[in-house]
């Protein structure tokens, strides 16, 4: 049963089950969780934290920024980083754009106001494939987000309340139109490249396609031009495993005290999508059918006995819900199941065929989530007849994370590409 309306919830006859964990005579007690603190009613960053290394564009305070379903946005804020030194002709910016999750902190370490190291070490930073001592890089905080830029959990402008449900549906589209807002604010009329992988990778593409005069050179990574029927259902199995959690409260859950947000279904959302994100080969060779919980029985032949790669999971889902806001996680999940470079431009041909620039796709061979074929599809529908347009495959058993985890393959290709396009 799918609900229209959260709150129908509360008529159902569905109720969430908690993950738990078991004493050593294996009766359930507390919630597991690897950081016994309380958990936040939203892990999103606010402006009484660190601002650490962000900065902020401000736009749509005198006229509204209209959005492609059809609502607007007033007061819009979009965080940001930068690295590099922009050149006098502004011809040496390139644009990162971050993935599901992600935030604007592409590169550089953990600290005040950045709770991780920077996603895309390795691959962004001085004498890196996107080498800041030669690029000007910047990577913004999606629209939608929770990390700085205008989302749920921003302060609606009537009343000054987390938005929360009453935000209004954002699309891959309406994140790259946000920023090209930055864009023009920072005085670049030309991207020297856009470079993405998954979601970062849709936005490139969009990039490409609504602003073809304004992209150079496209890097698309483990991404698609549409989003397909599997990614849909496992989208909308975590969306439901967040919702069913009664303490998810029609999505307004920010002033809930500590433990009281929707932890339990965020967690197991972000459980079933890191799922996707990895492969059978890399999880039987890390974790086989090790037992976490020793105090069972030698055979773990007990209900409640966990294995090593429930405690992954677990892992993973109790990160999220520290740094991330449940309401951005269904908003930009849903953008990403509504990604279509077709919609309304008369379809993929006539959409990939508006790309100018030399387009690199790369993709990798165990990826489940974006299966190769979906990357060799949007270079096999370029109509540029440009010679460096290239297609690469990566050959890992990371799957889908091999984007983030293979940095030296990455690299290399994003580096030589760099250098046929100049």
């Amino acid at each position: 049963m799918w609900f229209r309306n959260p709150a129908e919830q509360q008529a159902s006859s569905f109720s969430f089950v908690q993950i738990f964990s078991t004493d050593e005579r294996g009766h359930m007690n507390e919630p597991y969780r690897h950081d016994p603190s309380p958990y936040p009613a939203s892990g999103g960053w606010t402006s009484e934290q660190p601002i650490g290394h962000r900065q902020f564009h401000h736009f749509a305070q005198t006229r509204p920024f209209s959005l492609e379903g059809g609502g607007s946005l007033h007061d819009v804020t979009i965080a940001y980083e930068t690295w590099g030194e922009l050149n006098e002709d502004a011809s040496n910016a390139i644009l990162v754009c971050h993935a599901w999750t992600g935030d604007s902190h592409v590169a550089g370490s953990a600290g005040k106001g950045h709770a991780t190291p920077g996603w895309w070490e390795g691959v962004v930073g001085p004498g890196n494939a996107i080498d800041t001592n030669k690029y000007f890089v910047v990577c913004s905080n999606v629209l939608g987000g929770c990390q700085g830029s205008t989302g749920p959990a921003s302060p609606h402008p009537d009343d000054g309340k987390p938005y929360g449900l009453r935000f209004p549906v954002v699309t891959i589209r309406d994140m790259v139109r946000a920023q090209a807002s930055l864009a023009d604010a920072l005085g670049i009329n030309t991207w020297r490249a856009v470079v993405g992988g998954s979601m970062g990778g849709m936005q490139a593409l969009e990039w490409a396609i609504t602003f073809p005069a304004r992209v150079r050179a496209l890097i698309a990574v483990a991404t698609c031009a549409e989003a397909s029927a599997q990614q849909i259902a496992w989208g909308s199995i975590g969306r439901r495993a967040l919702l069913m959690d009664p303490a998810y409260q029609n999505g307004d859950y920010y002033s809930s005290g500590p433990d009281g947000g929707p932890w339990n279904g965020f967690s197991v959302a972000r459980m079933i999508a890191q799922v996707t994100f990895r492969t059978d080969s890399k999880f039987n060779e890390k974790f086989g059918r090790q037992l976490k919980d020793q105090n069972f029985n030698s055979d773990g032949i007990d209900l409640f006995s966990r294995f090593e790669v429930e405690g992954y999971l677990d892992h993973h889902g109790d990160r999220l819900v520290r740094r991330f806001d449940a309401n951005s996680y269904l908003y930009i999940g849903k953008a990403m199941d509504l990604h279509d470079v077709g919609r309304g431009r008369g379809g993929l041909d006539a959409a990939l065929g508006r790309i100018k620039a030399p387009t690199l796709t790369v993709s990798i061979d165990s990826d489940i989530l974006y299966p190769a074929y979906q990357q060799q599809l949007i270079q096999s529908m370029l109509t540029n007849n440009d010679p460096r347009n290239a297609h690469k495959v990566i050959q890992s058993v990371e799957g889908h994370d091999g984007f983030l985890i293979e940095v030296v393959a990455v690299g290399r290709h994003i580096s030589d590409f760099l250098t046929a396009t100049e």
